[in-house]
């Protein structure tokens, strides 16, 4: 009750104060960027940040050793060169002559201090263990050893060694991502958790916070101290948490925001009659799932939780209710990813769909499911995009498996809903994954046991693990992903979560901006967008 009365309180402040932006003075004139961004923030740490939504912010304010070209692929940051060991166990970066915008310089000792800090149990860092292929990672996230211990080491001040736990082909995707930002621990060690706040922060990248009116809008400023400032054009940009799609689809049709980074599928035929130069639709590294919490009773059982998958009409779902082209997931590892196909699929995705429910009800009728004792639970979801109408199409579904199945349907605003499943304060939810880097176990990692917090389902299976493990440390492609995708076959039939379907994301962008390139990872950072012409209102 607490969390739907949440929803609608910050639903209806986001939209109040998306109206009420309307009338400050933010034209373009050339040089302005009003950015739609489906959820308010929960931090500007790069070290604390979860989701997109926030990622989408801080890839505008700091930069890794690596970052992304508009086609979203990895290119040096702050890297200007480096080398490899012939075992591909230990990486040595030289950085370039760069500099916080406060005039100081960014150091590789700002690398190791971000990396000892991410790693820190203390720092309560939920993403830190995407890490893990760092040497000594997982002993420290697991408070086995101090956070010194990791393989990140500056030489000096311009040269930084990294030692891994196994190769990682991946890695210059990995060191562009949030996690691997550095940070400057000259502000840190002054202002401890305050260091974000805009009269404090310090960054390294094109932008500065420069303001942040929670659930209106965060402004960041042009950061003259960026090592390509000069190839920047926006000297402004606005992010707007837009939860309401239909509220930011307006705005965009007024002329309030330039860019919006979703819109609901339901919308799309209508958008691209009135608006069509602006609708944006493009395959996405990115997966829809439904996470069982099998902490509870009646989902540790894997009966249960593979009926409820076989009566969802997954292709309903993405043809009547997404309708935007997305996919209908019988595997976890979505397509597109880097030397893996998957051969790994739900074992029954060629049954009719009338076959599968007359097998789920048999299961559920095994597990002691039926009209005396029915299967009741709180199906949690965001709200926002079109996850309600898929909530409440999957509601619909399992209902007409009556009389085993009673679902009630609760709503939460995006950051506090993925809050509740890392604290594992759920029953049945809703959830997304978009790939951080170009690489299959990017997915997968996400059931490891030793995963934490992302592992939402608190899945554990000693076999999964091991082969995880041991594709880990397999140089060959194939015999690596030949291991995965065995890994993969488990986590598909033990149905700890529910694949639903693979996504594409979907934008409306001001056909006068240019920079703009669709790609796989929807990564699009302001410093590559300009102003077609120059001097717009």
């Amino acid at each position: 009750m607490v969390r739907a009365w949440t929803s609608r309180l910050a639903m209806s402040v986001a939209a109040a104060c998306l109206l009420t932006a309307c009338s400050q003075d933010t034209g373009h004139h050339g040089q302005v960027l009003r950015r739609g961004n489906t959820a308010e923030p929960l931090t500007l740490d790069p070290q604390r940040s979860n989701g997109i939504w926030e990622n989408h912010i801080l890839g505008d304010m700091f930069i890794g050793l690596f970052t992304e070209n508009v086609a979203g692929e990895p290119v040096p940051g702050m890297a200007e060169s480096w080398s490899v060991s012939e075992d591909g166990l230990v990486w040595v970066f030289e950085l370039r002559e760069a500099f916080w915008s406060d005039g100081e310089p960014v150091t590789a000792y700002d690398f190791e201090y971000a990396f000892q800090r991410i790693l820190d149990p203390g720092t309560v860092a939920q993403y830190a263990t995407i890490l893990h292929l760092f040497k000594n990672a997982q002993a420290i996230t697991e408070g086995a050893m101090p956070a010194s211990a990791v393989g990140v080491n500056a030489i000096d001040a311009h040269t930084l060694r990294i030692e891994l736990e196994y190769p990682a082909p991946y890695l210059p995707g990995l060191l562009a991502h949030v996690t691997t930002y550095p940070i400057p621990r000259h502000i840190v060690e002054i202002y401890g958790d305050a260091w974000v706040q805009p009269s404090n922060i310090v960054v390294n990248g094109p932008y500065r916070l420069a303001e942040w009116r929670s659930n209106e809008f965060i402004r960041l400023e042009r950061n003259a101290r960026f090592f390509d400032n000069a190839n920047v054009c926006m000297d402004e940009v606005y992010y707007y948490p837009t939860p309401n799609s239909i509220l930011a689809d307006r705005m965009v049709r007024a002329g309030d925001l330039d860019v919006n980074m979703d819109f609901s599928g339901d919308d799309l035929n209508e958008l691209r009659q009135i608006m069509p130069d602006y609708v944006r639709v493009h395959p996405w590294v990115g997966l829809v799932y439904f996470s069982f919490n099998t902490e509870t009773e009646m989902f540790a059982d894997q009966r249960v939780r593979e009926a409820l998958s076989l009566a969802l009409d997954r292709e309903h779902i993405t043809q009547d209710v997404t309708g935007s082209g997305e996919i209908a997931a019988y595997s976890f590892v979505p397509p597109g990813m880097n030397n893996y196909e998957s051969g790994a699929r739900i074992r029954w995705e060629d049954q009719s769909l009338e076959e599968r429910r007359a097998h789920a009800v048999r299961l559920l009728t095994e597990a002691g499911y039926g009209p005396d004792r029915l299967l009741s639970f709180v199906f949690h979801y965001r709200a926002a995009g079109h996850s309600q109408l898929v909530a409440r199409e999957a509601e619909r579904q399992w209902e007409a498996l009556a009389p085993w199945v009673d679902v009630g349907l609760e709503a939460s605003e995006t950051s506090i809903h993925y809050a509740d499943l890392r604290a594992g304060d759920f029953q049945f939810a809703d959830s997304a994954w978009i790939g951080d880097y170009n690489d299959a176990y990017n997915f997968l990692y996400l059931a490891e046991g030793s995963t934490g917090g992302m592992n939402y389902s608190n899945f554990s299976d000693p076999d999964y693990d091991a082969l995880l493990a041991q594709a880990n440390r397999t140089n060959e492609a194939q015999a690596r992903a030949n291991l995965m995708m065995e890994a993969e076959q488990i986590l598909l039939d033990e149905q700890p979560y529910i694949p639903v379907y693979f996504q594409v994301n979907k934008s409306l962008v001001n056909p006068d901006l240019t920079g703009w390139e669709d790609n796989l990872f929807h990564i699009h950072r302001s410093r590559f967008l300009c102003w077609n012409s120059p001097n717009q209102d």
